[in-house]
């Protein structure tokens, strides 16, 4: 019998860039979903610059944070195509991911509230610095500023001497584990009611999340 991975079926729309989301659509998509992943026409993701080393001609960075994935070039300011980009999603996606800077989202018309007025069982999952309220949350973030803003660089290092941030981008990964945590839980849920939801994740709770030891 073939052995079945448990996010057949549902589709991802992946608005992600550098680490954060693509690492949640990563996970998403090793656990069978199909991932879709847009990214920009002059250039697409950041991190297809992140080299050397290289592999096949991208960033081997890139490579492994956006395997089993599908992508497609979209001018989201470009009118007819943002709107075939929101039918597609009315239409066919599942779940909504993305970690485009603060506000931009709202500006383009494909944020999570405006989405979900067309389509009630739309999962849609935000990835921001500082998250959806309080005083930075219109704010761009990225992950050496939340390891000091969260504290995780004062308990790294050597006593004595200055703070260390943690070599791998401990911040960024975290959170996109904590988004596919929200984004599994909303799924199940959506069995039972067939309602989807809003998920928020944000890198400086991850941060913090690290510290609760700590604290």
């Amino acid at each position: 019998m073939k052995n079945h991975l448990p996010l057949e079926g549902i589709t991802v729309l992946e608005l992600g860039n550098s680490v954060a989301a693509p690492f949640a659509g990563e996970i998403l998509g090793d656990l069978g979903a199909d991932v879709i992943k847009v990214e920009k026409r002059d250039g697409g993701d950041d991190a297809r610059k992140w080299a050397p080393p290289y592999w096949h001609g991208t960033s081997a960075i890139f490579q492994n944070f956006n395997r089993n994935k599908r992508s497609v070039a979209v001018e989201l300011r470009d009118a007819d195509e943002n709107a075939r980009l929101k039918a597609f999603i009315l239409e066919r996606v599942d779940v909504v991911l993305q970690n485009m800077r603060p506000g931009l989202v709202e500006e383009l018309g494909l944020d999570g509230p405006t989405l979900r007025r067309s389509k009630p069982e739309l999962i849609y999952a935000n990835i921001g610095a500082f998250g959806a309220s309080g005083p930075y949350k219109d704010r761009p973030g990225y992950d050496p500023l939340m390891q000091a803003f969260g504290g995780l660089m004062s308990v790294t290092g050597e006593e004595g001497r200055p703070p260390v941030r943690v070599g791998t981008a401990i911040v960024d990964m975290g959170t996109g584990m904590w988004s596919v945590i929200g984004i599994i839980s909303a799924l199940l849920a959506r069995t039972r009611s067939g309602e989807g939801c809003i998920v928020g994740t944000s890198l400086y709770e991850t941060s913090l999340a690290w510290m609760g030891h700590h604290a």
